[in-house]
């Protein structure tokens, strides 16, 4: 019964360390994990996520197949990081419209350190709303992407050819 413990909507939920190196030329950002994921400490954990199918649209690898090490192993391979938008808030469930009391990670400060970076690809409005508020004078190729929270009912085929614009980033 631990991974289906209710989370205290009055503690602020915080968002994971960044999944990134030197080498890293694409960062997708999320708004902040949702419950499943925070409970796990796994980035896109809940099964109805989309968002490691449709990661394997765009690098053409098995990663749903692979273990979550192994996933990141792969995406920092292929010079792909992951992090967040939302350092910390609160939010009663995972909805992004739930989020209350947000504060930005410090993404310019990342994306400064990140040479080979060249983008950043938005996973879902709310990280774009965001990102783009701290990072418009940046010069990166800035991608919004629709959602691939299973919240979010666009149809796969759709969603993966909209994240299908994240390809000339890659190395």
């Amino acid at each position: 019964m631990a991974g289906k413990m209710a989370m205290d909507p009055a503690l602020p939920k915080s968002s994971f360390a960044p999944v990134v190196d030197r080498h890293t030329r694409l960062l997708i950002c999320g708004s902040l994990p949702g419950d499943a994921s925070l409970r796990a400490q796994r980035y896109y954990v809940h099964p109805q996520n989309q968002f490691w199918r449709l990661l394997e649209t765009i690098l053409d690898e098995p990663l749903a197949a692979l273990g979550y090490e192994e996933r990141l192993a792969l995406l920092r391979r292929r010079q792909v990081g992951l992090w967040d938008v939302v350092a910390s808030a609160r939010r009663e469930g995972s909805l992004d419209q739930a989020l209350r009391d947000v504060a930005a990670t410090p993404l310019v400060e990342l994306a400064s350190e990140l040479t080979e970076l060249r983008g950043i690809g938005f996973n879902g409005a709310t990280a774009a709303k965001i990102g783009r508020r701290m990072l418009q004078s940046t010069g990166l190729t800035l991608i919004d992407l629709p959602s691939s929270s299973p919240a979010y009912t666009l149809a796969f085929a759709a969603k993966a050819a909209r994240w299908a614009e994240l390809r000339p980033l890659l190395g």
